[in-house]
């Protein structure tokens, strides 16, 4: 093989991770929906032509898309026939390699002066794709046909033509079609902005050298990765995490996890987690090894990211269980909140062995609130979908973040003025969920309190949520952080759903408010060897309460 040297290595690394990146923006700036434009809900990558297997990935993409791309890549390239330059694939089937439906992955072959050199992929949010409720969220759904339109691999775009015989199917199954196509213009663009940037690179750098500096990039991340593994004893590790319930019945569901270190591998095994549920909180296989994938990078963070990073990690396939879950199990809630109870598992399992790289558990909900409805005064009908952040767990030498974003991604919170522009809604309060960090020596960050209260018109809202019963757990003697909360008033009169994090299809008049508090972050060590004055200064910034100060961290 072609030798390269390491400054021709660096830059080829740093220009495959530039044309990810430039795809995350043109997607961002062309999207017209506010979740991919606003919160980021989107990735970019770039994957091998024959496997599928991750080459590099935008900066700014979405944790959790890093293996599940992989997987669906891998199915369009199995069911692809007649590859054309400019054809791109529409994909969001679950059971092949997906998320949950809302998660709409585009794919699109690139040739290098007539030969295929990968391909590039990516997955924007849609708020809506049809379903019993606006937004998709359905937390009552018991088969995927409830959740919405199911896509397998099928050409939307071929030799760079939009098909409008697809088209007209996908945009006569979903709500406000006219948002949408906006959205998958936006998708299309980015990957042509992406073939055009790698056609430059490899211009300059010419075909055999790139393809050469992407195995040995793939090489040496295998190789960091495994060193920094060697740091864990070897030994078998347990943890576990819960989900209040599926949303249909209503006892949480366990994920039950024993991990396996010898020498500079990792063995996952889930297999003792819950059996499969009625509800929407099953997981595919896609999303629970991308989970455990993610929830390393957050261990590890300076290894680069290729598909060598997940080499010496194996995930066994948790068969019989809700994280495998096989047609027609409903799914919606799989990417936003199982992704991160698996995540939490993971934390929870390796966190005494590594205590000063580990941290307590974050808030690990995503806050999913879809507000589907009519504006009388703009005469159109409308679907919101806003996601809240979290609090971070507290770690070894420092506090956790407060209202940071969800583990499975850098997704963020919309701008409230962005939200009130584009919906009949005003937010009436947004601020710290008080007391709601877990008690350590290092304290849990703070979630969100926030009121948003609906001023035109009617409206439904669906949720799915998660850590409503059972809050972030601490670490090393730290406190849970605190829980998930939902009030809905209506004529003034509280609604707080049964099973507390998930509801949907709650009928919304004019004046009606809903309240959500999110969770707080773990706290990490032993509360009462928290110093005094930082106790004392969390009470004067509004934290805590005294008299709760005073008794959870006596």
């Amino acid at each position: 093989m072609t030798q390269i040297d390491s400054v021709t290595l660096s830059v080829i690394q740093s220009g495959l991770q530039q044309v990810c990146n430039e795809m995350d923006l043109a997607f961002c700036r062309g999207a017209f929906s506010p979740v991919i434009s606003e919160s980021q809900d989107r990735s970019n990558g770039i994957y091998d032509r024959d496997t599928g297997r991750l080459i590099a990935q935008g900066d700014l993409g979405l944790p959790i898309f890093v293996g599940t791309m992989q997987f669906s890549t891998k199915e369009v390239i199995q069911r692809a026939k007649d590859i054309r330059e400019g054809d791109i694939y529409a994909i969001n089937d679950p059971y092949l390699g997906g998320t949950h439906l809302m998660d709409v992955r585009f794919t699109m072959p690139f040739f290098y002066r007539g030969e295929l050199f990968a391909w590039l992929a990516n997955t924007g949010h849609w708020p809506d794709i049809g379903g019993m409720v606006p937004g998709g969220f359905s937390a009552h759904a018991t088969e995927i046909e409830q959740e919405g339109l199911r896509l397998p691999p099928v050409k939307l775009f071929k030799q760079g033509k939009l098909d409008d015989e697809l088209l007209s199917v996908i945009m006569s199954n979903i709500r406000i079609p006219e948002q949408r196509i906006g959205d998958i213009k936006a998708q299309a663009a980015a990957l042509t902005i992406g073939a055009q940037r790698l056609t430059q690179l490899l211009d300059r750098y010419g075909k055999t050298t790139v393809e050469t500096a992407i195995a040995e990039l793939n090489s040496r991340s295998e190789a960091q990765m495994r060193e920094c593994i060697r740091q864990i004893p070897d030994g078998e590790y347990q943890g576990k995490s819960f989900l209040d319930s599926d949303g249909v019945v209503d006892e949480p569901l366990e994920i039950h996890l024993v991990v396996t270190k010898q020498g500079d591998s990792l063995t996952f095994d889930l297999s003792k987690s819950s059996p499969p549920c009625q509800g929407p909180m099953n997981s595919v296989l896609a999303t629970t090894k991308s989970s455990v994938y993610l929830a390393m990078k957050h261990i590890f963070p300076d290894v680069p990211l290729n598909a060598g990073t997940f080499a010496p990690i194996d995930v066994r396939d948790p068969v019989g269980t809700f994280l495998d879950a096989q047609y027609p199990r409903p799914v919606s809630g799989c990417a936003a909140e199982v992704s991160q109870r698996i995540a939490e598992a993971v934390f929870n399992a390796l966190v005494d062995a590594i205590p000063d790289v580990l941290f307590a558990a974050p808030a690990g909900t995503t806050a999913n609130l879809a507000i589907g409805g009519h504006d009388p005064e703009r005469d159109r009908s409308y679907v919101m979908y806003a996601i809240s952040g979290g609090g971070y767990g507290g770690y070894s030498g420092g506090d956790g973040l407060t209202n940071g974003c969800s583990t499975i991604g850098i997704s963020k919170s919309q701008p409230v003025e962005i939200l009130e522009q584009n919906y009949p809604i005003l937010f009436e309060r947004y601020a710290i969920h008080e007391g709601s960090g877990g008690a350590g020596e290092f304290r849990g960050g703070m979630g969100i309190h926030f009121r948003l209260r609906l001023l035109r018109g009617t409206a439904k809202a669906s949720m799915v949520m998660d850590h409503g019963k059972f809050g972030p757990p601490g670490a090393r003697g730290g406190k849970h952080g605190g829980m998930t909360r939902i009030v809905i008033y209506r004529d003034g009169k509280p609604y707080e759903p049964e099973h507390v994090s998930k509801d949907q299809g709650i009928v919304l008049r004019a004046g009606d408010v809903v309240e959500v508090l999110t969770p707080g972050g773990g706290g990490y060590g032993d509360p009462a060897d928290r110093p005094r004055d930082q106790v004392e200064r969390d009470i004067a910034l509004g934290y805590y309460a005294r008299e709760v100060a005073e008794r959870l961290f006596a």
